[in-house]
């Protein structure tokens, strides 16, 4: 699995205070990887680094096969950090063939279909001063794609936006990876959007990894059977630790194979189920356990 991103040891220290603590992590090529973590835990620290606007206290990294700063490797990225500041009296046209002279790429940017894909094109030759929020954004997307890089790195790429904008800008995430063959880095607080864009997540804390993995094995890991029943007592008694009270059900930790047969048990023993459906921890559920919240919401899995 090749590496588009690879820290190693990595550290960066403001006095001391640690934004990053000895981190290590590699960020394969191809699809979206999510990097998650509470304010203060150091993503926007590291996509700094990674892009040679700060640099470490400590340890090392490398971004498209060349070191932080390396010329022919950072012409193969794209990046937007943070909410994006452009000069108010330009047009959202002539703000892309600004960043486009700068990169030395005026022939090879083609911003009327980058325009067009952000979702900007009635608004392409309207001054950015009056632009909102999420229109800022799609046009710092938009000047992050235009050069068709091979990796982008976005930070919060949906602040500001409404819900059809959002759903806009993960069908576009989504296409760069499976369309594209772009690699995305992205970090959000919209965890639910992360949970349906990302393929991978890492889950950083306090400046150290804490989680990391494919979206999918981590968020079906650890289902258990959520029983409706009456009386409640019972059904506990039943399961003895591999029950536990949830509000007005039971949530039993059990194999989905021994299913079928607690639920026929229950019902030979005079216990009314109105329902049984298996759920899952959910990433929201898994973001907030590692990062020291005792929140732990459920995702319903179909029975």
């Amino acid at each position: 699995m090749t590496a588009v991103i690879e820290t190693r040891d990595l550290t960066k220290a403001y006095g001391a205070v640690r934004a990053l603590d000895g981190l290590s992590l590699s960020i394969p090529r191809g699809g979206v990887y999510g990097i998650l973590g509470p304010n203060g835990a150091g993503k926007s620290t590291l996509f700094r680094i990674l892009l040679g606007l700060i640099r470490p206290s400590d340890g090392s990294a490398t971004v498209m096969g060349g070191a932080i700063g390396d010329v022919a490797a950072m012409r193969r990225m794209g990046s937007m950090i943070e909410t994006p500041r452009f000069p108010p009296f330009l047009t959202a046209r002539q703000v892309l063939e600004w960043l486009a002279r700068e990169h030395g790429a005026t022939g090879s940017a083609d911003i009327p279909y980058w325009i067009e894909r952000v979702g900007l094109a009635e608004a392409a030759d309207r001054r950015v001063k009056g632009f909102s929020v999420g229109m800022l954004q799609r046009l710092g997307v938009a000047a992050a794609l235009m050069c068709r890089p091979e990796l982008v790195i976005l930070d919060e790429p949906t602040s500001g936006m409404d819900p059809p904008g959002i759903q806009e800008m993960r069908a576009l995430i989504r296409g760069l990876a499976d369309q594209d063959g772009v690699t995305v880095a992205l970090a959000s607080h919209q965890l639910l959007e992360v949970q349906r864009v990302c393929d991978r997540v890492a889950i950083l804390n306090r400046g150290k990894l804490v989680r990391e993995g494919v979206v999918s094995e981590l968020t079906t890991g650890g289902e258990r059977l959520r029983l409706s029943v009456t009386p409640m007592d019972r059904v506990l008694e039943v399961l003895g630790s591999r029950g536990t009270q949830d509000g007005t059900a039971v949530l039993a930790d059990i194999p989905r194979a021994e299913g079928p047969t607690l639920i026929r048990a229950l019902v030979e023993a005079g216990i009314e189920i109105d329902e049984a459906r298996w759920v899952g921890t959910d990433l929201e559920s898994i973001f907030f356990t590692e990062t020291g919240n005792v929140r732990t919401p459920e995702r319903d899995h179909a029975v």
